[in-house]
């Protein structure tokens, strides 16, 4: 029988485990509306960005749902759904986020590629409007899940490979569940997100250019580069 080694858990875990238990045992109802983030840090006695982390869990988990400029509520949700162990997106084993950053490596270096080879003009314009966006996000800190999956997807529609659109969408999705806390965080750091768009404005030049072998090397590096501010949380 092969055990693993009892995990720590981390500061967001502990806060989900609250809220989620002040679900369960009804003490939050669907409805409700949980104090601000301040007020939450101030009472928990952790930093804001421990619990942006644990209510950006708690809403992939479909607990909470988060209203600009409203606030945040409790979702109804089933009880059953709430008492089981904690979501997969918080136990998913460090290995199996490393397969999946390595999946998402081979599949959009290739399409890298195949776009730089098969991009119609209209397909260079959708991936450079999204390029566009990028950059209104960046000047606006914003944090720009949005325009940065249009521009993975449009370069994926680009291949003219249905398959690899769809086994993308997949990935991204699943991307966006897991990491997204940690995208957060890669965002808030000085200077990331500067870089990532010259990434991606390198990636969209390559395609434009017919260069199929720096567009997927420009791909790799820039997917490994996230994938290394990724890993610093696991």
């Amino acid at each position: 029988m092969k055990l693993k080694p009892v995990k720590t858990k981390k500061i967001y875990e502990e806060i989900v485990e609250q809220i989620r238990l002040l679900v369960a045992e009804g003490q939050l109802k669907a409805g409700d509306r949980l104090p601000s983030e301040r007020d939450l840090a101030e009472r928990l006695q952790v930093s804001r960005a421990s619990v942006r982390e644990a209510l950006s869990a708690l809403e992939m988990m479909g607990l909470l749902e988060i209203r600009s400029g409203e606030g945040t509520y409790i979702k109804h949700v089933n009880i059953d759904s709430v008492v089981a162990p904690l979501a997969w997106v918080l136990s998913m084993e460090k290995d199996m986020v490393l397969e999946l950053l390595e999946v998402r490596k081979i599949l959009e270096t290739q399409a890298a590629m195949l776009a730089a080879e098969r991009a119609e003009p209209e397909e260079l314009n959708e991936i450079r409007e999204a390029l566009a966006d990028m950059k209104i996000d960046l000047e606006t800190k914003k944090l720009g899940d949005a325009s940065d999956h249009a521009f993975h997807y449009a370069i994926a529609r680009a291949t003219h490979n249905k398959i690899l659109v769809r086994l993308m969408n997949a990935i991204s999705d699943l991307m966006h569940q897991t990491l997204k806390a940690s995208r957060i965080k890669m965002y808030e750091s000085a200077g990331i997100p500067e870089r990532l768009y010259k990434e991606h404005e390198a990636i969209y030049q390559a395609i434009n250019a017919r260069s199929p072998n720096k567009a997927s090397t420009l791909m790799f590096n820039h997917l490994r580069g996230v994938e290394e501010e990724y890993l610093k949380d696991l």
